[in-house]
């Protein structure tokens, strides 16, 4: 008999299932028992979509990495489940991201009871994108210790803490900055992380440490509400690092369809018959008026998880199954370069070409911050797959033609000094903006702009290039100059100013 099923037998004595109870899981579907026995939930454990995980994948992520065993690599990186006994990721760190009602904050409160459990003086802080959602954590946690784990605490449960006799402990921190900096933890869960202040999770990532056999691990947890937000951030930040993303949405939790007719539900259109491998716990009728309620992009941005909500981002018809494709230089067409000037934020330069049909083809891109012009130019030559005097014209931001009080001279005339000719046409940011519309997808609705996958920066601008939101106080019609974003579209609004069919010129041979 196995350990759960004995557990779950009548048979088995109060004293053995207590004996039972104390012992730590030590594979993913021990885990996985010992979760549905002790805590009466049944966690999915199947990943219905592709490149999803399973809500169990998050779970014993967070859970093995403290355990006796060999640490091998991980392959990191969106889709990775992590889910075999025998591999373990180098970092206790782990990204979340998941649908609304998809069990996130009670899978963490349950995570954060293993540790205190089973990882003496293991410390833990719950921090919330509000004091609210840190509370429902952490009530979570206290109901999940009500289910027999009175005993192993030190003291009674408080208000926003609790300790256990073996030296572990729970605290709610509030969305501060005095709440957050001084603190020295082994796991820190941050829940709906969509909501914090930037300044607050930017100051939260310094927070862990691993002492003792306990991995230091910060967890950002949330649903993906908007292509410009922290979790937006997060999961691009994860791929670079190799932090493993945790990523499902309805399909993974929904409960198993049984005696439906697909042809009556009005989610058979996003459904089509995943519903009938479910193991999850959502109601499908409770799906289905979330659905009636909702927008479309609400429900596709909150419970189908495939693309943020697009309410404010300026270029909301760019796609990247349409708009990002290889694209290599072509030496039978003119060469244009774009540049964005910076310093503390970066400078950019995009390198551009425009085919026959009028396709305007970004091929590469140059990011960098705190560097001089000179070697700004340096790198730009050597990028240039073509010699400087071949290369059609180089657009820059007018303002790059403005003397520096100190220096004496502006970057545009440095840059001439270096052998780079720019030029520039004065355009306002509207009408930047909607050239940049118009190569998206013109009335006819035909597309003009494709971006190579190596413009990395330039992707994530323009799905990030944003309006103020609602509940800001400036409500412009202007986009946001967020720092992040801006300054790779300003560069592709400088070749759209700068650029007519009379610069076009064929090369000589």
């Amino acid at each position: 008999m196995s350990r759960s099923q004995a557990a779950q037998s009548a048979s088995v004595s109060g004293e053995a299932r207590e004996q039972l109870r104390r012992m730590p899981p030590a594979t993913r579907a021990q885990l996985r028992d010992y979760v549905r026995v002790f805590l009466g939930l049944s966690v999915p454990d199947r990943a219905i979509c592709e490149g999803h995980s399973a809500p169990l994948d998050y779970l014993w992520h967070a859970w093995r990495q403290d355990m006796p065993g060999p640490r091998g690599g991980c392959a990191g990186g969106e889709g990775d489940l992590a889910g075999t006994d025998q591999t373990r990721c180098r970092t206790g760190d782990a990204v979340v991201c998941a649908n609304r009602g998809g069990g996130k904050t009670e899978l963490a409160a349950v995570a954060t009871l293993l540790d205190c459990v089973f990882k003496p003086g293991c410390e833990v802080r719950i921090l919330g994108g509000s004091l609210e959602q840190s509370a429902r954590m952490y009530r979570y946690l206290t109901a999940f210790v009500a289910r027999g784990y009175e005993g192993l605490l030190a003291e009674p449960i408080r208000k926003e803490s609790c300790s256990f006799a073996n030296g572990s402990s729970v605290q709610v921190l509030p969305q501060s900055h005095r709440a957050v900096r001084g603190q020295h933890v082994h796991k820190l869960r941050c829940d709906e992380v969509e909501l914090f202040d930037p300044e607050v999770l930017a100051a939260a990532k310094f927070t862990t440490q691993s002492t003792g056999g306990l991995v230091g691990a910060m967890e950002t947890i949330s649903t993906m509400h908007r292509p410009y937000g922290l979790m937006r951030e997060a999961v691009n930040d994860a791929g670079r690092w190799g932090v493993p993303v945790f990523r499902w949405c309805v399909w993974e939790v929904i409960e198993p369809c049984r005696g439906r007719s697909c042809s009556r539900c009005p989610l058979s259109e996003d459904c089509r018959g995943r519903a009938r491998r479910g193991r999850g716990y959502l109601k499908i009728d409770d799906v289905i008026a979330q659905m009636w309620r909702s927008s479309r992009a609400g429900f596709e941005a909150e419970m189908l998880c495939l693309r943020p909500s697009r309410d404010n981002a300026v270029f909301a018809d760019f796609d990247p199954a349409v708009h990002v494709a290889p694209v290599a230089y072509d030496p039978m067409l003119p060469l244009y370069r774009a540049i964005d000037f910076g310093f503390v934020h970066p400078f950019v330069c995009l390198w551009i070409q425009v085919d026959r049909d009028g396709l305007v083809r970004v091929i590469d891109e140059y990011v960098r911050s705190r560097a001089t012009v000179a070697a700004h130019a340096e790198a730009i030559r050597e990028r240039t797959p073509c010699a400087e005097e071949e290369v059609a014209a180089t657009f820059c931001d007018p303002a790059g033609a403005g003397r520096n009080d100190v220096t004496g001279t502006s970057a545009a005339a440095e840059l001439r000094a270096m052998g780079i000719r720019v030029r520039f046409r004065r355009s306002g940011i509207l009408e930047g903006v909607e050239r940049i519309r118009r190569a998206l997808r013109a009335g006819d609705g035909t597309t003009h702009l494709v971006i190579d996958p190596r413009c990395v920066r330039l992707i994530e601008a323009m799905q990030g290039y944003h309006y103020p939101d609602a509940t800001a106080t400036d409500r412009a019609e202007l986009p946001v100059k967020d720092g992040v974003h801006d300054h790779a579209i300003d560069a592709l609004r400088y070749f759209f100013a700068g650029y007519t069919t009379k610069n076009a010129r064929a090369r000589r041979y």
